[in-house]
């Protein structure tokens, strides 16, 4: 019996309630960290006698010895980990992992940087990322990096490319192996989209996916950032104003009002729901590529180096947002965009990533072929219950808001009593001021009766405090 410790904040086999997931952040911040472990789990379970822990995201060099003595290896799949507010905790990593007696492996890891870097960019954190992967190497043969432009970085630092470290891409990409065939479906105005978004893009880009939602009034918003998990629940807080202001960040936006908000909890239902759907399109990495392995003809418009390099490592299909301009129409696009090439990339894409767990003796489902008799995750997954998608709070009879706002409220009240310090208690009076806001917002559209029993439930909270 082989046992893991894999970094991420929930594995494929676990549920939890939405409260539960926006009160333990199980997303680490970002539903689309769930696409790529969920690839790793579907690889690396090889029978039913393989089994993972999900780590949560805690990183304590202290737990060294309990690691060692109840796993066989630890397997760390990371995003765009080499940037500035990580420095922190790739240090307590580095700390962690000398410590470490069994394998660590690093599979996929990329830089945050510009969309254009320059070759000899120094970055206040290299000589943390100099410590942390020479620990890595010690406990493993080779790190996988997302793609060129990280190559280069970790070459720069004196690493040396396929030997050190190999681009690999995405692990996401290779959830259902070699093969990705991606449908020909018909896009016209009477099509059901998804759309995904991300308020760091640029107005152009920002004000094109708007005007382009516009195009397809059967559509269907996908957020992922774990503050759009809490507004969809519970209506509020509002996220940040941009300074555009054409991102859909209150529970009074159309989409959230008119119920063409999905929040998914998990991957299986969120390729599901993208199956289902003639087109998806926007500025989300794993937004868009959750989309192409459903097999959905899917669009990416990139807006930083990190969201490139993997654009251009797996051929994903996108337009720049340089060649966006307020004329830009998605129909033109449509009509010049291959959607099947990315598939043209696929298998050379996949032998390499095959080639980076056999170099480092990791098991998976594919070492007796491309097409595994039995993927002993799937048949899991089958056996659990799992949590449909949230839908906007807006759409929710009262019955159904109270209960949300109640189950938050007590899980929140009781992560805070354990911590018990003055800044967390002020921060629920806060949480408590915002939902009664919130629940005067709904005697617009619930009846006057209900919206008396809902502030009733509010001022209960508030008089237990």
């Amino acid at each position: 019996m082989k046992k893991y410790l894999i970094r991420s904040g929930i594995t494929p086999l676990q549920t939890f309630t939405p409260a539960e997931m926006i009160v333990r952040n199980s997303i680490g911040g970002n539903v689309g960290n769930l696409v790529y472990a969920y690839s790793v789990y579907r690889t690396l379970m090889t029978d039913d006698d393989v089994t993972f822990d999900a780590d949560n995201y805690h990183i304590n060099p202290d737990r060294a010895d309990y690691i060692n003595e109840n796993y066989d290896a630890y397997i760390i799949p990371l995003a765009d980990a080499f940037r500035s507010d990580f420095i922190s905790s790739m240090k307590k990593y580095t700390k962690l992992i000398k410590k470490l007696k069994i394998p660590v492996y690093i599979i996929g890891v990329g830089l945050r940087t510009t969309f254009e870097p320059k070759p000899d960019d120094k970055f206040e954190f290299d000589d943390v990322v100099r410590d942390f992967i020479k620990a890595v190497l010690e406990k493993s043969t080779m790190v996988g990096v997302r793609g060129q432009i990280t190559a280069d970085y970790l070459s720069r630092l004196g690493f040396r490319e396929g030997k050190d470290h190999m681009a690999i891409g995405c692990p996401s990409m290779y959830s259902f192996g070699r093969e990705l065939t991606i449908r020909d479906t018909t896009i016209t105005p009477e099509s059901m989209v998804t759309v995904n978004s991300s308020r760091l893009s640029p107005k152009n880009v920002l004000d094109f996916i708007t005007r382009s939602m516009d195009e397809f009034p059967d559509h269907y918003f996908i957020p992922q950032w774990l503050k759009e998990m809490r507004l969809t629940y519970i209506g509020f807080p509002n996220i940040p104003k941009i300074e555009h202001n054409n991102y859909p960040g209150k529970i009074t936006d159309d989409v959230y009002v008119n119920n063409r908000v999905r929040y998914f909890l998990n991957v299986p239902t969120w390729l599901d729901f993208l199956k289902q759907a003639d087109f998806s399109f926007g500025a989300r990495l794993h937004g868009n590529i959750a989309a192409t392995i459903a097999g959905t003809p899917s669009l990416l418009i990139p807006k930083d180096g990190r969201m490139r390099e993997l654009t251009e490592y797996h051929h994903l299909t996108h337009i720049w947002a340089k060649d966006i301009d307020d004329n830009t129409n998605i129909w033109d696009v449509i009509e010049k965009l291959d959607f099947h090439e990315v598939s043209k990339y696929q298998g050379a894409n996949f032998d390499r990533y095959i080639d980076f767990l056999n170099t480092n003796k990791i098991d998976h489902i594919y070492k007796n072929g491309n097409d595994p008799a039995r993927v002993p995750l799937d048949d899991a997954i089958a056996k659990v219950n799992l949590q449909p998608p949230i839908q906007s709070i807006a759409s929710c009879d009262v019955q159904e808001a109270i209960k949300r706002f109640e189950t938050l409220t007590t899980l929140e009240q009781q992560a805070k009593a354990k911590k018990g310090n003055s800044k967390d208690k002020e921060q629920y009076h806060n949480i408590l001021a915002e939902k009664d806001k919130q629940i005067k917002y709904l005697q617009g559209t619930l009846n006057r009766k209900s919206v008396r029993t809902a502030l009733k439930v509010a001022n209960m909270f508030a008089s237990k405090k």
